[in-house]
This record gives C-alpha cells, structure tokens and sequence, in this order.
C-alpha cells in the first residue's frame, strides 16, 4: 500500500468554533463517555461474574457492550481534547487509523444485532431445540463473523482512502476522520474520489441493509409465531419484552446510520452530518447499557447479587 499524499497531517476541526459553547459540550460529551464506559464496564462484568448469565443471548450482549466501549473511544476523547484545545492535529496515518477502528466497530455492532435477532428467533420459535443450535461453537463463530465482517469492511476502506492523493487544504470539517470528510479534500482525480464514495454507498448498504433486513425477517417470524402459535396472552407479553431493549438498539443504531451513508453523499452538510453521526457514535453507546438494565430483570438481579456481595464482604 503506497502513500502518494503530500499532506503530512490532517487538522480536526471539531463541532463548533463557538468559544462559549465550548466548556458546556466538553461536560456533556465527557458526562456521556464515562457513562458509556461505565454502563457497558458493568454489564461486562455482569455476564463474566453470573454464572446465569451464561448464555447465548448475554454472551453477545457482553460483545455489544464491548463494541460499544470500543466505538465511544475511538472519536469521544479527541473530540473531548478539542473543546479545551482547539482544532486537534492528526497524523496522515492516525488519521486512516481512526477511521478505520470507526467502521470496524459500527460495521460490527451493525452484524452483531442481526445476530442477535436471530439468537431471539431461535429461542422463541424453538425453544425446545435453542441448547442445540445456539451451542457454544455457533455462538463463537457467530460472534467471530460479525467482528470480521466489520475489519474486512473497515480493512476496504481503509486501504482505498489511503490510496487518494491529498495536496492540501488539510482542514478535516469534523469531530474525527471519517470517509466523506476525507473526499472533499482529496486531490485525486474525479474516478478515484467517485469509486470510493461508491464503495462506501454500496458495500456499506450491504451490510448495514442486509443486517437490518435479517433483524426485520427475525421479527416477522416471532411476531407470526407469538400470534399463530402462542395461545396465551401473557407469554406473548413475556417474549415481546425480551425483544423490546434489542428492538430499541436496533432502531437507534440503523436509522441514523441509513440517513447519514445510504441517503447522503459527499456534498451534504457538515453540521447535519456530525449530527447524525453523533446519535450513533457518542448517543447510542450511552443508552444501550440504560436499555438492558432497565428493561431486563435478569440483569438487575445480577448486578443486585453482585452489589449485596460486596457490601457483605466489605463489612
């Protein structure tokens, strides 16, 4: 892989250059961050500790968080170091670093949910058969596809953006380096700078749409399974209420994702970009872990055995 850039660094220009706002977003995002880490730390050691945790659906949940705690980190504390700071400096290769960990996570976490829906089929509309076909071996492989699907899609990026040719201005007009960004200021010729912005359109569609539409599919056969084959009123409540939090996930990571790379191209606004990237990337990483422990009393419990532990221990 050849660089053939004269751009040494790129500058970040962050999400504001309001001077006032600027101490009021860096409390947010840093209020946010460390409940991010904190909320997803704790469900984490929730499913290694529990040994009734154990299980298919909280051994991907334990991946999700994870790729949640992964995802914050890779934009949240540069864009952090810029509210104090100013326009953070980056190198040429830190730059292609950055966003190749962005797409490598959000790519993962967007396979992980498809995977995850279909842990819930399987549970739901073969309950008697779930121990088989979820068996430690699948989940493992299942687990293992979607972190390598998300590197080999990230790995495409990566490599094609590093091939364009950048000759200045070297002024990033966002929080990170993410592709389009990138293409405004490439200096290669319009094929190059066109053929990875559809790169990013249809390979990215692929997998984010692809995912999705197995998450839909997983559903529509629990829905009709739940109204054709469940008779009792309460046990469709009960299997409703475990999709509830994965559905809640699914629609906050998705549809921000389908406006900002599927709907968009290279010309649309920055501002609405770092927008809509921010619900999926500093937003969605926060309230996932608020989704699980809330909505889910096997969770709870968890973390109230393990809490009453440690308060017996201590006195």
């Amino acid at each position: 892989m050849k660089n053939q850039t004269e751009v040494s660094q790129f500058i970040l220009l962050g999400l504001t250059d309001l001077q006032g706002l600027q101490p009021f977003l860096f409390l947010l995002f840093l209020m946010l961050y460390l409940i991010s880490l904190l909320g997803n730390s704790i469900i984490l050691f929730a499913v290694l500790t529990e040994a009734h945790l154990h299980t298919p659906m909280y051994f991907f949940l334990s991946n999700l968080s994870c790729l949640d705690i992964c995802y914050a980190t890779v934009t949240v504390p540069k864009m952090l170091a810029g509210f104090i700071s100013g326009p953070q400096y980056i190198s040429f290769s830190g730059c292609l670093t950055q966003l190749h960990f962005f797409h490598f996570t959000g790519s993962s976490e967007g396979v992980l949910l498809a995977v995850m829906a279909y842990d819930r089929y399987v549970a739901i509309c073969n309950p008697l058969r779930y121990i088989v076909i979820m068996n430690k071996c699948t989940c493992l492989l299942l687990a293992a596809a979607s972190w390598g699907t998300g590197f080999c899609h990230a790995l495409m990026h990566t490599v094609m953006t590093s091939r364009l040719h950048f000759c200045g201005p070297n002024l990033v007009e966002h929080f990170f380096c993410d592709i389009k960004p990138l293409l405004k200021l490439a200096c290669s010729s319009i094929h190059s700078t066109a053929l990875n912005m559809t790169l990013l359109n249809v390979v990215t569609s692929c997998i984010a749409l692809g995912s999705f539409f197995l998450t839909l599919l997983s559903y529509l056969y629990i829905i009709s399974f739940l109204f054709f084959k469940v008779q009792s009123w309460q046990s469709r409540w009960k299997a409703f209420s475990t999709c509830a939090s994965h559905l809640t996930v699914v629609a906050l990571l998705y549809v921000p994702v389908i406006f900002n790379y599927m709907l968009a191209s290279t010309g649309e606004s920055s501002e609405r970009e770092m927008s809509i990237t921010l619900l999926y990337s500093v937003v969605t990483p926060v309230l996932n872990p608020l989704i699980y422990t809330l909505r889910n009393q096997e969770v709870k419990s968890a973390l109230r055995k393990i809490l009453c532990r440690k308060i017996i221990f201590q006195t």
